[in-house]
């Protein structure tokens, strides 16, 4: 009822087709729906998200609110932080197509760097909040 699945499909179809997110994530780009078993960095995956009920008296919508993480064994930030840049700038305000579903808009809300106690890893979370309604 939601679209969440739609709305996961286009933008794995977007960051698939981004330049800037093949240049950092690879040709195809790396990108999965959980942490693969053997990875090769720098990876994305499909994190966490959440819908709710958005609608008005007279309209349906669905307001979701999602995490796409990247994975870098680079030396330092600069990798995961570019490659969470292009992220960025390849959905914000985008105009994705969703099966059943109609973007009404997807902004980016946010997003977070941090070290994994392996000491190489680097985890960084890009978030966004969207907002569907039926066709």
């Amino acid at each position: 009822m939601t679209g969440s699945f739609a709305l996961q499909a286009a933008i794995a179809g977007a960051l698939s087709a981004h330049a800037g997110v093949r240049l950092y994530a690879g040709t195809p780009p790396r990108i999965h729906d959980d942490v693969p078993e053997r990875p090769v960095f720098p990876y994305i995956t499909i994190g966490d998200d959440e819908a709710r009920d958005w609608s008005t008296g007279s309209e349906e919508g669905a307001e979701h609110a999602l995490t796409l993480h990247v994975w870098s064994r680079y030396a330092g930030r600069r990798e995961a932080k570019l490659l969470m840049d292009e992220i960025a700038a390849c959905l914000h305000d985008q105009p994705l197509a969703l099966s059943a579903r109609r973007l009404i808009n997807l902004r980016h809300a946010g997003m977070e760097t941090f070290r994994l106690g392996d000491g190489e890893t680097w985890h960084g979370l890009v978030r966004f909040r969207a907002v569907t309604e039926p066709l």
